[in-house]
């Protein structure tokens, strides 16, 4: 989309920011292949713009959660390789089928939902079997894996599926140094040689995510997960910066002032009163609160840029609304505000608004909402 007047608020999309990270996660996948992860609305960022973008960059393969997500990309005419993984009982398997997408089973009554759906369509399915290897999430615990790998080559003898990968996912890769991260990569190594000894042939093997394809060695199988990597952040920022790992940020959240007035010292800001102005100074209102994705932890903590000057949210954020002090700066109604951006600039970055708020910077980008337009930079 483009913007065809100012917004109060928009988040700003570098899709070459996107191309040039995946880029770099080819590079350090090897010979392996990459898969850009794009669920959640492609971690806040668009999800259709974004898997293009991946996809015109190299990537193989795309990643989401939910079927719905998944049926949206091939809507869309995305025809990539294309995995989902996290169900429940009266999923629409059939609809993932008929539209060829890898559905990942990670129990019993799973392949059996996709078999059933298999039956009623009268087309074969691909599935990819997820082990739990120590993150307790998804995943068939290593006592039922044997059962899963059994039941699903049995399926696949009478022809109702295609197994085309196993996989699992790691808990701590973004601490290397975690002694869960080379326990899971032994016992997904355990898991698969336990499926090919009973005559799986995957088309792909993966288990590493962005950090643990940037931070573990020896864990790219034949396929890495992109997923905060593409987007241009530290998925490990105790290990190093999106810089250090050679990527860059692609979402920069840009707001208007939409007020500016002149207040005497000691005056209430915003709810509950929780600032007062120490000074004579000038409040600038941003019209933008938690019901855009703004954490109201932010309150008091929050940093923004305004022409290169930096302030903290003054008061408690608001639904719609939040206050800095601008002290003596000059600034008017319609100036630029910027929450966050790549930070080249000295602006705030979604890690130094993670910080502010005790969260990670995952949840920052992921939860700027719909109502906040997307604007995309660098087409091609």
């Amino acid at each position: 989309m483009s913007s065809q007047r100012p917004a109060r608020l928009e988040a700003r999309i570098d899709l070459g920011a996107i191309r040039a990270n995946i880029g770099r996660m080819r590079d350090v996948a090897g010979s392996a292949d990459v898969m850009a992860v794009v669920k959640a609305d492609a971690y806040g960022h668009g999800m259709v713009e974004c898997a293009r973008a991946a996809v015109a960059a190299g990537a193989t393969w795309l990643g989401v959660a939910l079927p719905e997500e998944a049926l949206a990309l091939r809507a869309a005419g995305l025809t990539e390789r294309m995995l989902t993984w996290l169900h429940a009982p009266g999923d629409p398997f059939a609809d993932l089928v008929a539209a060829d997408v890898d559905v990942s089973v990670s129990g019993l009554w799973a392949l059996r939902e996709v078999t059933e759906a298999v039956r009623a369509l009268g087309r074969p399915a691909r599935i990819q079997l997820k082990v739990d290897t120590g993150l307790g999430r998804n995943g068939a615990q290593p006592a039922d894996w044997p059962l899963l790998v059994e039941d699903a080559l049995k399926a696949q003898e009478d022809g109702l599926i295609s197994i085309t990968g196993v996989w699992s996912h790691f808990a701590c890769a973004d601490e290397p140094h975690h002694p869960s991260v080379a326990s899971q990569l032994a016992a997904f190594r355990e898991a698969l040689a336990h499926a090919e000894n009973a005559g799986v042939r995957p088309e792909v093997r993966h288990l590493a995510n962005s950090p643990g394809a940037l931070l573990v060695p020896d864990c790219q199988f034949d396929l890495i997960r992109s997923g905060l990597a593409t987007y241009g952040v530290s998925p490990s920022p105790e290990e190093g910066s999106a810089a250090d790992f050679g990527l860059r940020p692609a979402m920069t959240l840009v707001g208007r002032l939409a007020l500016v007035k002149q207040v005497p010292k000691g005056h209430g800001v915003s709810y509950g009163h929780t600032y007062h102005t120490r000074r004579p100074t000038r409040l600038g209102l941003v019209p933008a609160g938690y019901a855009d994705g703004i954490p109201r932890a932010a309150s008091g903590r929050g940093p923004v840029s305004v022409d290169g000057v930096c302030h903290t949210v003054a008061g408690r954020v608001a639904m719609d609304q939040f206050v800095i002090d601008l002290g003596g700066q000059e600034a008017g109604v319609g100036d630029e505000v910027v929450l966050f951006g790549p930070g080249d600039r000295g602006e705030p970055t979604a890690q130094d608004w993670a910080d502010a708020v005790g969260t990670i910077a995952y949840e920052i980008v992921t939860r700027i909402g719909p109502r906040v337009p997307r604007v995309y930079l660098n087409r091609s």
